[in-house]
């Protein structure tokens, strides 16, 4: 593998042997792991739309089940940061087949669970076992490619965790809708199998990491138990806050205030734990020694941005479609299939741009268009047909090739080998928690900003106003033609402007969200050109 420069502050006693390539075809080893991986990104996504079945068929109400989607991603909270050490104590190889074996044995036992605290239960260990699938893979490929060629590589890791969330919600659906809402966790099975099969059979971990092993099985190196708790419980009330903080009016809730104070103070006292351990020279749980590197800071404060971006879309077209215009599910989601249409073409272009452009003008470029597709979006109506809002997907979805794949391949810049998989770890934390947050801001901003809109367009619409009275009169009288009765068709008349008005209310709220996300993006584009210059593979030796 091309030479990785030693940064001061990740330097080991020992530099890793930098000539390792591996025994089998990297593209093959690509391939295996991304088909976990999206197995898992998938996941996330796909049981949304199937929680009403789930709900019937275990006698649980609505709210009882929302928290099948909770236990999942608080799980996966959890995992994130610390498979990085879990993979460098146990073995990458080792921890990633371990993961898949967990994902898969879960997933049948959530397709079998009885009741629904059973699903939940299994649900839990499906979010553990998938946590370490992505940030394994991504770890795999950094030390699977040279630098000049990670891009590429990428690319096909950037296809798995782009488009599985957009297309979860259909497939979701499809099999609900055709079969039983327990399949949606049963295709995990024969897929978890055939990936630890070709795992087996074409990963490996390479020496540096080999070594790491055999220290730790020697006893070398001390297990931060109290980080594992603080990260633990820090991360898991985190996720907790954000997925539940809408639904139980944020802090007017004891339950989210409890778990605020618990979240706040875990994660400040594993901070000055994790530091005290470096001080001392142990290997700490979060390797909090990369954010001294400005590139992979501000990598990683804009995948939690694309997170943001990403999430919150992917949420808000199809609700808005379902919700405000009537659109089945199916059909709202074909609107995002048009999105996973333009991340299939940009993805692989954009692979092989990185290999010979700044990745920094890539990236720039990427949030630029993101931007740009973002405030066009703010052109929605009540009238707009399907396919306007497919495209207006497509345009957005077409910035996310060049934001995903350059931040990826910036963030290992200056990292030395060893500090892959710390590295995968945190960037897949921030995309996850980026999406956390996004869906947060959907639900917050449209609750709040749906009345508040809905108070100024009321104050607006008076009893002596001549648009009111001329609206309802017509109204009134098409009624009337259809048999009602004066007083009847008066009242129904002033039912259906009130909801209009209510509907009006609603989308200028989604515009409201949109608006947000564009100049969050916009707020990225000058950032690229603080970090260290690359241009293709040679800044990242």
């Amino acid at each position: 593998m091309a030479a990785t420069a030693t940064r001061p502050e990740l330097k080991s006693g020992k530099q890793p042997d930098q000539t390792w390539k591996p025994r089998h075809n990297p593209w093959a080893i690509a391939l295996t792991v991304t088909l976990a991986t999206f197995m898992e990104v998938l996941d996330t996504s796909i049981a949304n739309v199937s929680l009403p079945h789930i709900a019937g068929s275990l006698a649980a109400s609505q709210s009882e089940a929302t928290w099948v989607i909770s236990s999942y991603l608080v799980a996966n909270a959890v995992i994130l940061p610390i498979s990085g050490y879990l993979a460098t104590l146990i073995g990458r190889k080792r921890f990633y087949m371990s993961c898949v074996a967990m994902f898969g044995v879960s997933s049948l036992l959530c397709g079998l669970a009885p009741s629904l605290g059973m699903l939940l239960f299994f649900r839990v260990l499906q979010g553990l076992g998938g946590g370490g699938l992505a940030t394994s893979e991504q770890a795999i490929l950094a030390d699977t490619f040279e630098p000049k060629k990670r891009g590429q590589a990428f690319a096909l890791y950037g296809l798995a965790v782009v488009t599985a969330p957009a297309i979860g919600p259909l497939v979701g659906g499809w099999i609900t809708d055709n079969y039983q809402w327990r399949w949606i966790f049963f295709i995990n099975v024969p897929v978890a199998l055939i990936s630890m099969y070709l795992t087996n059979r074409v990963v490996e971990d390479p020496p540096h990491l080999i070594a790491a092993v055999k220290k730790a099985r020697a006893g070398l190196v001390k297990i931060d138990y109290t980080g594992f708790v603080l990260t633990a419980l820090g991360f898991g009330c985190l996720e907790t806050v954000l997925d539940k903080g809408q639904e139980d009016d944020w802090f007017g809730s004891h339950f989210i205030v409890t778990f605020t104070v618990i979240c706040i103070a875990s994660i400040t006292a594993l901070i000055v734990w994790e530091l005290w351990q470096i001080r001392k020279g142990h290997k700490p749980v979060i390797e909090l020694r990369l954010f001294r590197s400005r590139t992979f800071t501000l990598s990683f404060l804009m995948m939690f941005i694309l997170g943001i971006a990403l999430y919150g879309t992917t949420i808000l077209i199809p609700q808005m479609l379902q919700t405000l215009m009537g659109y089945t599910a199916t059909n709202a989601g074909k609107t995002l299939s048009l999105g996973g249409i333009a991340t299939l073409i940009c993805m692989p272009i954009v692979g092989i741009l990185i290999a010979k452009v700044d990745a920094r003008y890539l990236l720039a470029f990427g949030f630029g268009i993101t931007s740009v597709a973002l405030f066009h979006m703010t052109t929605i109506h009540l009238t707009m047909s399907l396919s306007y809002a497919a495209w207006l997907r497509f345009f957005q979805a077409t910035g996310l090739g060049f934001m995903f794949i350059p931040i990826q391949t910036l963030s290992y810049v200056g990292v030395p080998m060893e500090g892959n998989n710390d590295v995968s770890g945190l960037t897949n934390l921030a995309r996850n928690m980026g999406g956390s947050v996004g869906t947060a801001i959907v639900a917050t901003v449209l609750a709040r900003q749906a009345q508040r809109h809905q108070s100024y367009l009321g104050a607006h619409v008076t009893g002596g106003s001549q648009e009111y009275l001329r609206a309802t009169t017509e109204m009134g009288h098409h009624l009337m033609a259809g048999g009602m009765s004066m007083s009847g068709a008066h009242s129904a008349a002033m039912l259906r402007l009130y909801g209009q008005l209510q509907s009006q209310a609603a989308i200028l709220s989604y515009i409201d969200i949109i608006r947000f996300f564009a100049f969050a993006a916009l707020c990225m584009v000058p950032l690229p050109f603080v970090m260290r210059k690359s241009r293709g593979g040679a800044a990242m030796h």
